[in-house]
């Protein structure tokens, strides 16, 4: 499973001109789901996620958690995070889990996020066609991983 965590002042997603999630302040995290991961990983990468120490405290140190602010989280599935580049100019996503399974596990890490946090969590839809906009906070971006 692989996470790109972007710290944002705000940011949504709309599918066929329909925003269908909004969050202010908090992470964009894109989800990519990998064919090994099972909910042992998610469950791993939702702690990560959640203790991840990248807000600025009073003395504009990189310390506070997204639970610490009360942030929000919007999350936005990704097969592209799997994407192969090394041979030729065309990608592939051959790395990528199946959308049966890709689909359970982002419900599941949705899922997780909500229950472990408390925090406003929204979502993109899996397979759609979305057009994301944010404003990026930093900007800061992290790469999250967790292979079985």
């Amino acid at each position: 499973m692989r996470l790109v965590v972007q710290r944002v002042k705000e940011a949504n997603v709309a599918v066929e001109g329909k925003q269908v999630g909004s969050i202010q302040k908090g992470f964009l995290v894109f989800v990519g789901v990998g064919p090994e991961d099972t909910e042992e990983v998610a469950d791993y990468l939702v702690k990560k996620l959640l203790h991840l120490r990248i807000f600025r405290d009073e003395n504009e140190k990189m310390n506070l958690s997204i639970q610490d602010i009360k942030g929000e989280l919007l999350l936005i599935s990704q097969f592209t995070l799997y994407a192969d580049c090394t041979s030729g100019n065309r990608p592939s996503f051959i790395g990528a889990a199946k959308p049966e399974l890709g689909n359970k596990m982002y419900e599941y890490f949705i899922q997780k996020c909500k229950e472990e946090s408390g925090l406003k969590v929204e979502k993109g839809i899996f397979g759609a066609d979305m057009k994301v906009s944010l404003i990026n906070d930093g900007p800061v971006t992290i790469l999250l991983e967790k292979e079985k």
